[in-house]
Formats: C-alpha cells, sequence, structure tokens
C-alpha cells in the first residue's frame, strides 16, 4: 500500500532510489525487507564488503538471509573441562559427564575448528543474585556432605536433598554452568550470532529453591542479561518438562515471551496448562502447548513451526534463547515422548533460520549416550554442517554400540496426540497471539552495566592443543571459598514440589565414585584419570557482603522497571 502511495511501480525501482549496492540487489532479499534493517546495517551493506547477504560481513549479527540456512553465522561454545567431574550421586539420572562425551564427540568430530571455544568464567555471587534470594546463594556456597546433617532445617526449607542432593562442588558446579550462560549472553550482545553452553538450560530452579534437579537458574540470568541490549527476549523450551522456573520469574512482564513444549498430565511439575497465559501486563507473553506420550516428529512440527513463526512476526524479539533439553528424544529413562535427534534439532534449525541472535542450553536428558549424540548434531545444525551419521572412534566410543551411529531410531510407541488435538491447540495458542500488541516497546531508560566475565578464549591460549582429543580429560579442580553463612530470609517456601521419576539405573552408567579435594570424581568406562586439584584465587569468588547485593539488586530494579518479576504467585 505504501509502495502505491509513493508512486513506486516495482521493486527494482524501488532498489534504484535507495541506490542499494550490487550485493543486496544480486540477492533475492526485497527492498522492502532492506528498508526493515537498522540504520547501521544499510550503511554496513551500501560500504561494500562483498560478502553475500546473510553471510559474515564484519563480524557482527547475521543479517537477514536468502534462506533459512544458506548462511554461516558467529558461533561461540562454552565448556568447562570439570564440568563431567561433577557427581550427583549413584543411581541419579542427572549425569553431568554427558556434558563430557558430547564435547568428546565435537572434537572428534571436527566441529571445535569451526567454534570460538571459550571457558567460563564462574558466575559471582553478585550474579546469581540478580535473581535468586542472597541467603539461598549464601546457603548453596556453604553446604557441603560433610555439613548437611547440621543444616536439616535450610535442606527442607530450600528443598535441597532428595531430588536436588548435595554433592562435592556443588556451588562451584552452579557458579561454572551459570557463568557459562551469562558468558553467553554477553557474547551475543557483542556480536555473536549464536553461543552454545550444553551444560546451562536447568530451568526449574526458583529464586529461592531448588527443583528438579536444578539449583541455579541459569537462562533466567542470561535472559536478564539479553534484556540489557534488547527490548524483547523470546524463551522457548523443548524439554519434556515444563519450563515452570523460567515462565515463573517473567510472568507479569511482557518484555520476555516464554513458550514451553512439555509432557502435561500427572508428571513433574505439574504446571504448563494451556490455560496459563500470563498476568497484568504478561497476559499472553506465556505459551504452554501440552502434549501427551508419543509425540512424534511430524506431530511436534506441526505444532513448533506455526506456533513459532507467529511468535516471531508478532513479538520480534531482539533475542532468543532455546532450551535443547533432550529427555524428549524417543528412549529417554525419563520421557515419553518420540522424537528423533533430527526431529529435535528441526526445532534448533527452525530458530536459527530467523538470523536472530540464539543462545543454544542444555536441560534434561537422562539416557546420557542419545543426549551427547543430540547435542553434538545441534551443534553441528547451528554451524549450519551436517555430520556423517558413521561415529568417529573416540573415548567413548563403547557408550555408542552396537551401531556406533550418531543417529538412532525412534520407537514404534503409540502417538497419544490425535490430529484433532493438535489442532485445537494450534488454533488456542494462535489466538492468544493475535491479542497481543505488535513487538511492545520500551521506555528510554539507562542501560544496566555489561556482567564483566574475564573469559579467556581457548583458541587465544593454546591454538596447537585446542583439537587435542584428550584435552578434556587434563584437567585441574578449584579450591572453593571458604564457606560463610547469612541472615536467612524470612519467607516460608509453600508448596514444594519434589521430582517424583523413575531412578533405575542404566548398566553403562554405574559408576564407581573416587573423591579427590573438592570434587568427586567418577572413573567413567573409556574415561581417563583426572589430575588432582590445584588452588586457584580464592578471592576472585569472594562473598559479596548483603549489604553490596542489596543495594546492587535494588540498583537494577531502579534501572529496569517491570524487568525482574521474580516471586509472582500465579492467580
Amino acid at each position: 500500500m505504501a509502495l502505491k502511495r509513493s508512486g513506486l511501480a516495482n521493486f527494482s525501482e524501488l532498489d534504484h532510489r535507495l541506490a542499494l549496492p550490487p550485493s543486496v540487489r544480486s540477492s533475492r532479499i526485497s527492498a522492502l525487507q532492506f528498508l526493515l534493517l537498522s540504520k547501521k546495517t544499510r550503511k554496513k551493506l551500501k560500504g561494500g564488503g562483498g560478502g553475500r547477504l546473510g553471510m559474515e560481513t564484519g563480524g557482527g549479527n547475521s543479517l537477514p538471509g536468502v534462506g533459512q540456512d544458506a548462511t554461516k553465522r558467529k558461533v561461540c561454545y562454552f565448556y568447562d573441562p570439570e564440568i563431567g567431574n561433577y557427581y550427583y550421586g549413584q543411581g541419579h539420572p542427572m549425569k553431568p559427564h554427558r556434558i563430557r562425551m558430547t564435547h568428546a564427540l565435537l572434537a572428534h568430530y571436527g566441529l571445535l575448528g569451526h567454534l570460538q571455544v571459550y571457558k567460563p568464567n564462574p558466575a559471582r555471587d553478585r550474579d546469581l543474585c540478580r535473581f535468586h534470594a542472597d541467603d539461598y546463594v549464601a546457603f548453596l556456597r556453604s553446604i557441603s556432605p560433610e555439613t548437611q546433617q547440621d543444616q536439616m532445617r535450610a535442606l527442607k526449607r530450600f528443598n535441597v536433598g532428595e531430588d536436588c542432593p548435595v554433592f562435592d562442588g556443588l556451588y562451584y558446579f552452579c557458579q561454572s554452568y551459570a557463568g557459562g550462560s551469562v558468558g553467553g549472553a554477553v557474547k551475543l550482545n557483542h556480536g555473536h550470532d549464536i553461543a552454545v553452553n550444553w551444560a546451562g538450560g536447568l530451568h526449574h530452579a526458583k529464586k529461592c529453591e531448588a527443583s528438579g534437579f536444578c539449583y541455579v537458574n541459569d537462562i533466567v540470568l542470561a535472559i536478564l542479561e539479553l534484556l540489557k541490549y534488547h527490548e524483547r527476549v523470546l524463551y522457548v523450551d523443548i524439554d519434556i518438562h515444563h519450563g515452570d522456573g523460567v515462565e515463573e520469574a517473567f510472568y507479569t512482564t511482557d518484555r520476555v515471551m516464554t513458550v514451553s513444549f512439555h509432557k502435561f498430565g500427572d508428571y513433574f511439575p505439574g504446571t504448563g496448562d494451556i490455560r496459563d497465559i500470563g498476568y497484568g501486563k504478561g497476559k499472553y507473553y506465556s505459551l504452554n502447548v501440552p502434549l501427551d506420550d508419543g509425540i512424534d516428529d511430524e506431530s511436534y512440527q506441526s505444532l513448533f513451526k506455526p506456533i513459532m513463526g507467529k511468535v516471531m512476526e508478532v513479538f520480534r524479539p531482539g533475542a532468543v534463547v532455546l532450551q535443547c533439553g533432550a529427555d524428549s528424544l524417543s528412549g529417554d529413562r525419563l520421557g515419553c515422548f518420540n522424537l528423533s535427534i533430527r526431529g529435535h534439532a528441526e526445532c534448533v534449525k527452525y530458530m536459527r533460520s530467523f538470523n536472530v541472535p540464539l543462545l543454544l542450553l542444555g536441560g534434561g536428558g537422562y539416557t546420557i549416550r542419545n543426549v551427547a549424540r543430540c547435542w553434538c548434531y545441534e551443534t553441528g545444525v547451528a554451524l549450519g554442517v551436517e555430520v556423517d551419521d558413521k561415529m568417529p572412534p573416540h573415548e567413548y566410543y563403547e557408550y555408542f554400540g552396537p551401531d556406533y551411529t550418531l543417529h538412532v531410531a525412534p520407537s514404534n510407541m503409540e502417538n497419544k496426540n490425535s490430529r484433532q488435538q493438535l489442532e485445537e491447540i494450534r488454533a488456542r495458542l494462535l489466538d492468544n497471539l493475535s491479542k497481543i500488541r505488535h513487538a511492545p516497546s520500551v521506555q528510554f531508560q539507562e542501560r544496566p552495566p555489561d556482567t564483566e566475565f574475564p573469559e579467556q578464549d581457548e583458541d587465544q591460549e593454546d591454538p596447537d592443543e585446542r583439537h587435542d582429543l584428550a584435552s578434556d580429560m587434563d584437567v585441574d579442580g578449584s579450591k572453593h571459598p571458604d564457606e560463610t553463612s547469612r541472615k536467612p530470609c524470612s519467607n516460608n517456601i509453600q508448596n514444594v514440589r519434589i521430582k517424583k521419576e523413575n531412578m533405575e539405573c542404566e548398566p553403562k552408567d554405574q559408576e564407581a565414585q573416587k573423591v579427590g579435594g573438592d570434587h568427586a570424581k567418577v572413573v567413567e568406562p573409556m574415561a581417563e584419570d583426572v589430575s588432582g586439584p590445584k588452588a586457584t584465587d580464592v578471592s576472585s569468588m569472594a562473598m559479596d557482603e548483603p549489604g553490596t547485593v542489596k543495594a546492587e539488586q535494588q540498583d537494577t530494579q531502579n534501572k529496569l522497571p517491570e524487568l525482574l518479576v521474580f516471586a509472582h504467585q500465579k492467580p
């Protein structure tokens, strides 16, 4: 309509009026799309660069591309070599060792050569307190297997001890996976297209309690970091469990939209009804897609693509956080869906196609050989690289027998999601999306300072050793800071949900525990021993004074009104 009023008969004439560079005219981008680009981006395009539109030109965020997956991305990857040493305990289904297995696959498939690899800097107390209560953070910092008998009241209060056990190095484990997610958000804010932290995605943790194997909600912390630069952030969750902790944190704001695809009905955490849509200014900005057992790739995508396409059109986020919980895969120990690895990765591929800064996080996943397969393949999807199905030999090769392939066939389990049910869910959610105003704006305000993590780029540290296939086994431990305590908060935690899941063990997952220093070292099949712990600078992890933490929280709330929606009780 605007083109007709301006007297421009066709796009070629508009191209001429705009003096578009040849690289733009030769691509399939329309002049109308060009007009929608930011002034800075248009200036960069007109300046030449000779790059095809959608390819990297100056290392900044990718431009709207000519095809869904025709463009290269600047991808960074966060990995702590110690992460696989942490051990929830014998028989517990959550095994951080799966992150080390994933990393080994990435190394042997040659994918690390296409990534910028970073070791995450541990999140500090004040970083964690941007969302979590300071006394809860102090509790996590002080609790240990040796002291837990003296803190039974606090254990019950913070829901720690059953599904969320106390283990050696618990606090540093939380600092590490949270640091990777926040560090990834910082990288996206400063020019990367995609950031990956498979150790993150622990979406059940609440402001003042652990839940569902999750202690610190790294997702909320990463979103708060992204909101410093982006008016709107989209959170998408494809874990089989509802992303309740993230939804609750942003339930009353329109700056964050949360979309969760999950099993619903007599299943942990019991939340995520399609009728839960947000509250106040956040009404219709929470979307829940309740699913039944046995959903397959075709049924899943019949919901995912139309819903997410409409979300991207209406909400227009500046950044996307995608939680890629692998317990929605077929054959998961705790799951009941029937997705293939390709079907699961299709969600990553689709969200990548919008060329919006994308943070990929892990999450659930309890058949660890399939978790490693999935996240390796999805790292390739993030890079735009198709990896071979035949798996190269590596230190965990025996986990993947007898076929030794990357992909596994889904089962023949019954799909209890009828076509009629799926159509009703899709229609209802699309109707909800039609009720929100397009791309809500944010009042101008001072931007909070960046979270400063002096991360070391492993590329710069030692390029020759970066691809050493056993490099992630040569690990140094860390000494933890002195245990301190704080005044506990006065709020009582009610309605605590405990994750009641089948805790049966896989034969491959029976590890012998070897404790050294402050961390529990696990002797896994096909794994080498790790080196002993070495002291680090304790002062860098020193506890903030309570007054400092509270002052920072108050200052952040003043700068980001309606942003930190922490403990809203749903009506």
